[in-house]
């Protein structure tokens, strides 16, 4: 399509972390009058604030923010979950004729939301913990050994170190007598079929990248980095929890134990998070070509061709 419809359509804005998504967000979003919905599988924790560089009080104040800090790091939130908030707040923004403006840099949040998703029920609380449980007990080989006798095809695909998603496959076992791969098979529709959207893909320079990320990750621990993840240390919640694997939370949790040095695990962090953003590139080229690659200075030439008569010449800082 050659221009967003009024009241139908949304604007997608990917690309890897530290690329300027939530920045540029905000400008279109001043300029339309939008809404942001978080795409960002992190950012959705209310107790991660500052390391996962949520936007600001200020900037969540300055134009409608939704899915940002709306989740308990003690909850394990799925792809599924937000899709099932996404399409509430997506439909409150056209409710209010505003411009659903996605922003984030989760992939598979990006895939369901233009693609679908698979139909998998609700996981048991009871049936989560005992698995986990037995993980931390028996090992990951156990747990493959068992996943390879009531689902081959899963523990066939999935590597000894994928310690979350061997977890969810035999938690999906367990509370519905059904493997993954049958209920990928029943798919629900796309919240945004195609012809609903634009996507963009930021696509920085991979050396400016790797040093906007490293220079982020030291204002973040000025910011108080480090005592966010301590409060969230105190909690004592499962190392597997997605809250807990976010970039730069292992290491810091690891030097609060006295087990490494403040500067090995701010090490750390920046080369994980350098990693992501390496992966985010390769993996949106792959799964979603629909997602147009633009260079920053480009930004604002692809943004008149979304919505004509807006004039966005650069790309914000």
């Amino acid at each position: 399509m050659n221009s967003l419809e009024e009241n139908r359509s949304a604007v997608l804005i990917a690309g890897p972390t530290a690329s300027g998504k939530s920045a540029l967000a905000l400008a279109l979003a001043k300029a339309t009058g939008g809404v942001i919905i978080n795409a960002d599988s992190m950012q959705v924790y209310r107790d991660l604030r500052i390391i996962t560089a949520r936007p600001t009080p200020e900037e969540e104040a300055a134009v409608p923010h939704r899915l940002y800090g709306h989740v308990d790091a003690a909850v394990n939130f799925s792809a599924g979950s937000w899709v099932a908030d996404a399409a509430v707040a997506l439909g409150e923004a056209r409710a209010q004729n505003r411009l659903p403006i996605f922003a984030g840099g989760s992939g598979l949040y990006f895939k369901a939301l233009t693609r679908g998703l698979s139909a998998v029920p609700p996981i048991p609380v009871g049936i989560r913990e005992s698995v986990r449980a037995r993980l931390a007990r028996d090992g990951v080989e156990a747990l493959q050994a068992e996943l390879a006798r009531r689902d081959p095809a899963s523990a066939e695909r999935l590597k000894p170190r994928d310690r979350t998603r061997l977890a969810r496959a035999l938690e999906v076992v367990e509370a519905t007598g059904r493997s993954l791969s049958d209920w990928h098979r029943e798919g629900l529709p796309p919240l945004l079929p195609p012809g609903r959207f634009r996507a963009v893909f930021l696509e920085v320079d991979r050396d400016q990248l790797y040093a906007r990320i490293d220079a982020r990750f030291e204002a973040m621990l000025m910011a108080g980095a480090l005592e966010e993840v301590a409060a969230l240390a105190a909690w004592r919640l499962d190392p597997l929890l997605p809250a807990m694997k976010a970039h730069g939370v292992p290491a810091l949790i690891r030097h609060l134990r006295g087990e490494i040095a403040l500067e090995e695990a701010a090490a750390i962090g920046r080369a994980d998070t350098r990693h992501y953003a390496k992966r985010q590139f390769t993996w949106f080229r792959h799964q979603l070509p629909e997602f147009e690659w633009v260079r920053p200075e480009a930004v604002g030439r692809w943004l008149e061709t979304v919505i004509p008569g807006l004039v966005f010449r650069t790309m914000p800082e």
